[in-house]
């Protein structure tokens, strides 16, 4: 029979502002049992991140716990201090927290930010220390662990500083695990191997995980039981089978159909008269140094062509060379060797003027939101920067501009006075989209665009790409690991493996009939459904 790790009782908890007290969780009570796997889902800005920090004792300094309790293998840990509650974090619970941009110190290298936990609670020499980190990077699935221990974290891509978060939260094998959309960041076939090693210790060991996500394909394929959170509350909660196949309450139901992964497959057909490409890339290359290990190749020889008013998915593993090639299309870093061309314009030989004027037509939304929105100006002014920079347009335009994209973005209009700390990260992607399409960019660049978004508002914002597409003959670049979306939204699709093209074509071709053993294996990482779950 098992025990419960974790309980939450009756709780409540409230934030402080200038404008008075808000309570934003309501009497929130559920368990997590030895050795299962719970997932809380809901919106951004539901509550789950929130309570996932209450229960390890790190709401933010304007958050209070009202009342209710809040139970740790029998013990009520509700009103511990801060010191107690140290001698639990790491050893007996673990956090992976949701941002790995802003988690790991920018001066450590990889290798003592790890064996840091292990300081604190193991009795082990420098050489074991060693020995363990170098285990731990490899069983998160991080290439190359010698040379990762030794870079700092802007060294690494996003995926990568999420997994060194995992090996941490893992290093000392604790109870329980509060897992805060720990895979958002991550590509299929590395989500896959990170949540069967998170699987295998809830078998092993008995670990507890409290996973938070906006995944419901993972949530689905996952957990043992569902918490089905809305505005503070649970509306839903029970065993997964039940609540995917009979979900009593209306906006589960609704969650679920919004969801890309339960969709049937949908593939997106050319848009009508697509006239000569929008991007043109050829023979693209680019190495950066990687210290000792010499020099790292992160695109090779790279070409394709994506057709004007079109969308193009490019997908592969963190650190294939995405995200490097959204920064050459962008201007941002030059290749090596190669030719771009963007709306019948060559790169090459661009002065820095023309340069930058050519990033009117071509618009980037980075991964994440944490970090690529200015904490100190408002939302408005964020969405408006770019038309300042670009566009003669009076006050009155700009302002009319600015609220008619946030409302396409379905960005409330009352938080545009706000700073983006007061925003979950979902409604700080949308300001990132917003700013990006203000400017009417014939292409823009979608990097993870909408990891960062539950369910209900992707669906909004794949809705709107559509729309806007259709209207404006937008071309977009879909940079994404999330391939039930990619299926939903692209007419074309190229593989990157370790810089290089391994598939490349029309979707329906790629996804039925790839090409590479390399996206059979993507493909094959897919979370499916099992309505039936062994017992742990």
């Amino acid at each position: 029979m098992n025990t419960a790790v974790l309980q939450l009782q009756n709780v409540n908890i409230r934030y402080h502002s200038d404008s008075g007290q808000k309570r934003v969780v309501h009497n929130v009570s559920f368990a997590v049992n030895r050795g299962e796997f719970v997932a809380l889902v809901g919106e951004s800005g539901s509550g789950k991140t929130t309570v996932a920090q209450a229960i390890i004792g790190l709401l933010a300094p304007n958050g209070e716990r009202e009342s209710g309790q809040i139970i740790l293998n029998g013990s009520d840990i509700s009103d511990w201090s801060q010191k107690r509650l140290n001698a639990l974090r790491g050893a007996r619970i673990s956090l992976i927290p949701q941002d790995p941009g802003s988690s790991l110190n920018p001066v450590m290298t990889i290798g003592d930010q790890v064996a840091e936990i292990l300081h604190l609670h193991l009795r082990l020499s420098r050489q074991q220390q060693r020995q363990k980190v170098i285990e731990l990077l490899t069983r998160v699935g991080l290439s190359y662990p010698e040379l990762r221990a030794d870079q700092y974290p802007h060294q690494l891509s996003g995926g990568m500083k999420q997994r060194v978060l995992i090996a941490i939260a893992i290093a000392l094998r604790p109870a329980l695990i509060i897992a805060d959309e720990p895979t958002s960041a991550l590509d299929v076939t590395v989500q896959k191997r990170v949540l069967d090693l998170i699987a295998g210790l809830c078998r092993e060991y008995g670990t507890a995980v409290l996973f938070v996500t906006h995944d419901l394909a993972v949530a689905a394929a996952r957990a043992d039981r569902i918490v089905v959170f809305r505005a503070g509350k649970i509306v839903e909660q029970g065993p997964t089978s039940r609540v995917l196949n009979s979900p009593e309450d209306a906006w589960t139901r609704q969650l679920f159909a919004d969801a890309p992964a339960f969709a049937a497959p949908k593939l997106a057909s050319i848009a009508p008269g697509l006239a000569l490409p929008a991007i043109e890339i050829g023979g693209i290359s680019k190495g950066f140094s990687a210290g000792r290990a010499g020099r790292f190749q992160a695109l090779d020889n790279v070409s394709f062509s994506v057709a004007s008013g079109s969308t193009h998915a490019l997908v592969g593993e963190s650190g294939s060379g995405k995200t490097t090639l959204a920064r050459i299309l962008s201007g941002f870093t030059q290749a090596e060797s190669g030719t771009i061309t963007l709306d019948g314009i060559p790169l090459a030989g661009l002065r820095p003027e023309a340069l930058r004027q050519l990033r009117q037509k071509i618009q980037l939304v980075w991964q994440n939101p944490f970090a690529s929105l200015d904490p100190l100006q408002t939302l408005y002014r964020i969405i408006e920067e770019p038309l300042l920079n670009f566009l003669s347009l009076s006050k009155d335009q700009r302002r009319e501009r600015v609220e008619e994209i946030a409302h396409r973005v379905a960005l409330p209009v009352e938080l545009l006075s706000r700073k983006p700390r007061e925003l979950s990260g979902g409604q700080r992607q949308r300001v990132a989209i917003a700013r990006a399409l203000v400017l009417r960019p014939k292409i823009l660049v979608l990097d993870e665009a909408t990891s960062a978004l539950d369910v209900t508002v992707q669906a909004q914002i794949i809705s709107l790409l559509r729309q806007l597409q259709q209207e404006m003959g937008l071309t977009y670049l879909f940079i994404s690991h999330d391939l039930a979306t990619v299926r939903q939204l692209a007419h074309s699709v190229s593989v990157l493996r370790a810089g290089k093209l391994v598939d490349h074509g029309p979707t329906e071709n790629v996804f039925n009939r790839p090409t590479s053993d390399y996206t059979r294996t993507l493909l094959a990482a897919i979370p499916t459904f099992r309505h039936e779950r062994e017992t742990v």
